[in-house]
């Protein structure tokens, strides 16, 4: 993370036009490549698989992660025609071996949803992409609203105190502090899954709403901290700078979509960057 100064265009604030800082986090996001277009069709159960079309000269890396279909042509189609398709997706994957500061060669392969307009459009858009490098910026603009999804930090198995911040228990207990003081009631004869106890902690899926993009860039060097990002390095790719903290340790794999709760009034429009810090993250 570093931190920014934009221009606050907040309507009702009290620093209207005037510069803020903010906090930023800096995600390196090198270009997904579509690997295959699928295709859905609708049946009394819901949707089923009809098939899929996979592209050629694909990253070898990538049948580490699946068996990769091969001999699919443009004519492969021309089976689909026929089928009263209802939804198109495509499986793209990453590239890391793009990223310097991730050890990681292995793909990661997602489905995405091709969405907008007729599904005649939707096979035509999936047909154009396929094989070929989608950039961040096809998906999202400076100043819109993303939700960001990751695996929050792992700190293993952890006591209530921490686990879920229970008061400390009197100095006059016999036993100890850092517990609870009983499991909860006689009646119902079981322990409730409201009682708090012990367990895991971190190292869990979660999504954050409404994160806005504040910047889009595609030299790296722009954002650069001197000595480089602490357990990172340095940013060679793509990059975007969302307002705010995201979910997850250095390194980690983080997926964007389109913002489902996405407010309403907000403005959209690109901010108006002053400053952004590149100063050394060393001892911060």
């Amino acid at each position: 993370m570093t931190h920014a100064f934009v221009v606050d265009k907040r309507v009702k604030s009290t620093t209207t036009g005037m510069e803020v800082q903010v906090p930023v986090t800096v995600i390196e996001v090198p270009p997904m490549k579509i690997a295959a277009v699928r295709f859905y069709e609708n049946t009394l159960i819901g949707l089923k698989t009809a098939g899929e079309v996979w592209a050629q000269d694909l990253d070898p890396l990538l049948s580490k992660r699946l068996n990769v279909p091969v001999g699919h042509t443009a004519e492969s189609f021309d089976r689909y025609a026929e089928f009263d398709v209802e939804d198109v997706r495509v499986l793209a994957y990453t590239q890391p071996r793009k990223i310097t500061g991730v050890p990681k060669k292995v793909p990661d392969l997602m489905e995405l949803r091709i969405g907008g307009g007729v599904i005649k459009d939707r096979v035509a858009y999936a047909k154009g992409i396929l094989g070929k490098e989608v950039v961040v910026k096809d998906f999202a603009a400076e100043g819109t609203f993303i939700d960001v999804i990751a695996v929050t930090k792992g700190k293993g198995f952890q006591g209530v105190t921490k686990r879920w911040g229970v008061k400390l228990l009197s100095h006059r207990n016999s036993k100890h502090r850092r517990g609870i003081g009983n499991l909860g009631p006689k009646r119902p004869g079981y322990v409730r899954g409201t009682v708090p106890q012990a367990g895991q902690l971190g190292y869990h899926q979660r999504t954050e709403f409404n994160k806005k993009i504040v910047k889009v860039g595609n030299d790296g060097q722009d954002v650069n901290p001197k000595g480089g990002f602490l357990n990172y390095g340095e940013v060679r790719n793509n990059y975007v700078l969302i307002h705010g903290s995201v979910p997850g340790p250095t390194k980690r794999l983080i997926r964007f979509r389109d913002a489902t709760r996405a407010p309403k009034k907000a403005d959209m429009s690109a901010p108006e960057i002053t400053y952004v810090s590149t100063e050394s993250k060393q001892g911060a």
